[in-house]
């Protein structure tokens, strides 16, 4: 585990498991050892910091490229921190650059680290659940490892979009994880990525109970800190 993300375990996680006591809710399904990726909800940047709460190992999130290549202090502050956590740099400008995230996550599910992806791609601007990207599915038929589904509640409410931290007292925050999908032997041209995706999000739907719309959720004005999936 990467001494930043050990670190944080040690001073982060407690705080914030006391502050806001989080309900965990299948943790039976995350596996103790070996690659699996987390696909879950995104309802705010606070996602990430509950869910690193409360799963025992290292999880790899994906962060925007320019968190890495930022100029001066603040730049070089950042490019520490994410590489000190063990984060993946995602290149949202498309086409071959994208793809470098996958190319970084791929080992590293194969070497038995858990990695996190949004597929929705951006938080969710109205609190409903909107149809997935397939990345994630592409990159467990890649990496040969499940999809565990992931559904996280109450987290827009102890941090709304603009809220700099949580905010105890405001929500109570709910952890589920669903059973693990293994879609090893399914072919990846695009209609059965897609197929997957839709089980995917289906899964999460019913951790959540979130109204699901079938498009993706609009752009927003500023990118998440995760990346496309």
């Amino acid at each position: 585990m990467p001494l930043l993300y050990t670190i944080g375990k040690l001073t982060v996680a407690p705080t914030l498991r006391l502050a806001f006591r989080p309900t965990v809710e299948g943790l039976e399904h995350v596996p103790e050892t070996g690659g699996a990726i987390f696909a879950g909800n995104h309802l705010s940047v606070a996602d990430e910091l509950f869910l690193g709460t409360v799963v025992p190992r290292h999880l790899a999130f994906w962060a925007k490229s320019e968190y890495f290549t930022g100029a001066g202090a603040k730049g070089a502050f950042s490019k520490f921190v994410l590489t000190g956590l063990g984060a993946i740099p995602v290149e949202r400008a498309g086409g071959r650059a994208a793809l470098s995230a996958f190319d970084a996550a791929i080992p590293a599910l194969k070497g038995g680290d858990l990695v996190v992806v949004y597929p929705e791609g951006t938080r969710s601007p109205d609190g409903k659940l909107y149809r997935g990207r397939t990345g994630a599915a592409r990159l467990a038929i890649s990496a040969g490892v499940p999809i565990i589904p992931v559904g996280t509640i109450g987290t827009d409410k102890a941090q709304p979009i603009g809220a700099r931290v949580p905010r105890p007292g405001t929500a109570k925050i709910t952890v589920r994880f669903g059973k693990p999908l293994d879609f090893t032997g399914r072919p990846d041209d695009r209609t059965s990525l897609r197929q997957m995706t839709d089980e995917v999000m289906s899964e999460i739907q019913k951790l959540t109970g979130q109204e699901y719309v079938p498009r993706y959720a609009p752009p927003r004005a500023h990118s998440d800190s995760t990346g496309d999936a």
